[in-house]
This record gives structure tokens, C-alpha cells and sequence, in this order.
């Protein structure tokens, strides 16, 4: 990891939120290009603005970290909402994602 993934990785996250980088800045109490300076490579965020900048964007920092996974809040959000499913709908919506995984 380096720095690059960082600027690239809060980019991505940013547009699956439709958020523009000036919406973005002014939400977390900066200036308009706070954002935009930190993809362009003129700064990076403190570790507690990090964090503030995963809460933003709906993901831990260890789904901000993991590219595997091209929409973390959409993970989370099926996780949730397959919680309270019964031993049986579970089985359905596995077999359901195999499919889709094929």
C-alpha cells in the first residue's frame, strides 16, 4: 500500500457515492479543495482524518483497504440485511449468489 492507493482509493469510494470532491471537503468542515489536494498528491489526511473520511464514505477501515470489494457499503448492506434471515432463506440467498458468482 502507498500513497497512491490512498488518494486513488478515496476517489473511487467517493464517486460509488456520487459526491463531488468539493461536496466532499466542505462536509468534513474544510475548505472546498480539501479533497481535490489530497487526489492530486499535494496532501494526505491525519490518521484521525481518516477515519473521519471512512465514516463519511460509509466504510471501516479495513473495507477501505480491501480492493477486492468494489462497493463495500453494498457488502454491509447485504450482510445487514441478511442477519435476521432464517437457517433457510440463508441457503436460498447462497445458492443465489454461487449462481451469480458463475
Amino acid at each position: 500500500m502507498d500513497q497512491q492507493f490512498i488518494r486513488e482509493r478515496i476517489s473511487i469510494l467517493r464517486t460509488k457515492k456520487n459526491i463531488s470532491e468539493y461536496r466532499m471537503s466542505t462536509d468534513l468542515g474544510h475548505s472546498k479543495s480539501y479533497i481535490q489536494s489530497i487526489s492530486s498528491g499535494r496532501a494526505l489526511p491525519s490518521m484521525s482524518e481518516f477515519l473521519y473520511i471512512c465514516e463519511y464514505l460509509g466504510v471501516t477501515p479495513k473495507e477501505f483497504f480491501d480492493d477486492s470489494m468494489d462497493d463495500p457499503r453494498l457488502v454491509r448492506e447485504l450482510y445487514e440485511l441478511s442477519r435476521n434471515l432464517s437457517e433457510d432463506n440463508l441457503k436460498i440467498l447462497i445458492d443465489l449468489a454461487k449462481r451469480l458468482n458463475d
